[in-house]
C-alpha cells in the first residue's frame, strides 16, 4: 500500500519524502491504509530506480536539503495498475490471532482469558477513540469531505464497533452472565 499512498499523493503535486509524510499523517493513512510512515523513503528510493518517479528538484531548507519528486507517465500507468488492485482484492481480514487463542481456551486460566480479553477492549477503546478524534478534526477542518471518505470512516467505526461487541460478549460468557 506504501506504493500506491506514495504515487497517489505525488499525482497531486511534486513532494519531498517530508512532505509525503506529513500528509500521510495529516489524513490517518497510517491508520486506514496500513502505511508504515518509516517506509517512505524506501519506497521513493525504489519508485525512482524503476523510473515511476523522478527528482524535480532539491530545496533547500536551513542547513537541510530535501529532494523534491513528482510522478513519471510509466509512474501514473503503474498507479492506475495499483488503484484497480487494490478495488479488486478482497480486503476482508478476520481477526485470527484472536480466533486461534479462543480455540485453546482451555489451555489457560479462565481469570488468563478475561484478563487478557479486558486488555484488548481497552486497545479497542483506545483505537475507537482515536477514530473519533481525528474525525471530529475532520468536521472541524474547513476541508470538505468526500462521500467516499466519509463511507469509508464510517466503515472504520463499524470494523470498531463489532470488535468492540464481540469481545463484550466473549468476556460475558467466560464471566458465566
Amino acid at each position: 500500500m506504501t506504493r500506491l499512498i506514495v504515487l497517489g499523493l505525488l499525482s497531486e503535486k511534486p513532494m519531498s519524502g517530508y512532505d509525503i509524510q506529513q500528509s500521510i499523517s495529516d489524513r490517518d493513512a497510517e491508520r486506514w491504509g496500513g502505511v508504515l510512515v518509516g517506509s517512505i523513503y524506501h519506497a521513493l528510493k525504489k519508485l525512482e530506480k524503476e523510473q515511476k518517479i523522478e527528482v524535480a528538484g532539491v530545496e533547500q531548507t536551513g542547513h537541510r536539503q530535501k529532494t523534491v519528486y513528482q510522478i513519471t507517465d510509466q509512474g501514473r500507468n503503474y498507479l492506475q495498475s495499483l488503484v484497480i488492485d487494490s478495488l479488486r482484492t478482497t480486503s476482508v481480514s478476520y481477526p485470527t490471532t484472536l480466533y486461534s487463542g479462543l480455540s485453546l481456551l482451555d489451555k489457560i486460566p479462565r481469570e488468563a482469558a478475561i484478563k487478557a480479553l479486558k486488555a484488548q477492549k481497552e486497545l479497542i477503546d483506545q483505537e475507537y477513540e482515536a477514530i473519533i478524534e481525528k474525525n471530529r478534526g475532520n468536521e472541524e477542518s474547513e476541508e470538505e469531505i468526500s462521500e467516499i471518505s466519509q463511507l469509508t470512516i464510517d466503515n472504520m467505526f463499524a470494523i470498531v464497533e463489532q470488535q468492540r461487541h464481540y469481545i463484550e460478549c466473549l468476556l460475558k460468557v467466560l464471566a458465566g452472565e
